[in-house]
């Protein structure tokens, strides 16, 4: 793989990337006890800011307490972290990955110690759908794999072993000629995409699944949901049917990684006109304009790498 960084924080300090390595028999390696969180910087007119950085912190503690998992360090230190690995590496547009790992402690399903390894690292990250996706749309479908039921493992926490489901998702879609699968949740009902967030227009009002249908309650879905309703529109969280993405007039996904990205078809069913709608259009600029600095941000949500 190619190095994408210089440095990376480990354990309380920067280290050179290629330091930035653990043993073979960790516990997460053999059984995914991680969890972790996906943030973004963005340069702007007053430097690198990294957009909800706090809420983003929070949750990955929420994670690791749902597992059980001990973060040796404060949620303020994990955020200089974050802001250090950007500015350390010079970077002004960055993607974050910082994560909590159970290291060496046993192989044994039940840890010899609940104590985490903590790393954060940064790197350049270009539209995660491919390139034009954000502009042109992509083509989806539903997947044949289910989401998680939620008496099986918490969907709430963003772990690294939830995302072997991810993984089954997309490679079927790829395997397909799609650029991303959409899971269903137990009761058959839409949930969410391998790595997003799902919202679905019709008639000018926005329906998106709600918390109940498996999905990780991800901060794009709670950005997009701010801002369309301080646009005017109605915005239901609601069970949806499949064919309902057949009917919609226009049909979006998001996450921190994807950001905020039409979907021009499902299961080879045109949806709308084919291509970005004016409502998804819309969000998408303000959302940009508010991750990039350029319109105001009275949620204080940006955080400036510099300050």
């Amino acid at each position: 793989m190619t190095q994408t960084s210089q440095y990376i924080w480990h354990n309380g300090e920067l280290i050179p990337y290629e330091q930035a390595t653990t043993h073979v028999l960790s516990h997460a390696i053999h059984y995914g006890s991680s969890v972790f969180e996906g943030i973004r910087a963005y340069d702007t007119p007053k430097g690198p800011a990294i957009f909800r950085l706090k809420d983003h912190i929070q949750r990955l503690f929420d994670s690791a307490k749902i597992y059980r998992i001990e973060i040796p360090f404060t949620q303020e230190e994990i955020m200089q972290a974050c802001k250090d690995a950007v500015a350390k590496n010079g970077f002004t547009n960055a993607y974050l990955r910082p994560f909590a790992f159970l290291g060496h402690v046993g192989l044994g399903v039940h840890p010899k110690s609940h104590r985490a390894e903590v790393t954060v690292a940064a790197m350049e990250w270009g539209a995660y759908l491919g390139e034009g996706s954000l502009e042109n749309g992509v083509d989806a479908c539903v997947s044949s794999w289910q989401r998680l039921a939620p008496n099986t493992m918490p969907t709430a926490a963003k772990a690294g072993g939830n995302y072997l489901s991810s993984q089954l998702i997309t490679a079927e879609a790829k395997r397909h000629g799609y650029v991303e699968g959409i899971a269903l949740d137990v009761n058959g009902y839409l949930s969410e995409g391998a790595g997003e967030n799902l919202f679905v227009i019709r008639k000018g009002i926005i329906y998106t699944p709600p918390t109940t249908a498996s999905i990780l309650p991800g901060l794009t879905r709670d950005t997009i949901m701010h801002l369309a309703k301080a646009r005017g529109y109605e915005v239901r969280e609601e069970p949806i049917a499949r064919e309902g993405l057949y009917l919609a007039d226009e049909f979006f996904m998001v996450g921190t990684a994807a950001e905020v990205v039409p979907v021009r078809s499902v299961d080879q069913i045109q949806v709308g006109d084919g291509q970005r709608g004016p409502i998804t259009a819309e969000l998408q600029q303000a959302y940009f304009d508010l991750v990039k600095g350029q319109s105001d941000d009275p949620q204080n949500w940006l955080d400036y790498v510099n300050e």
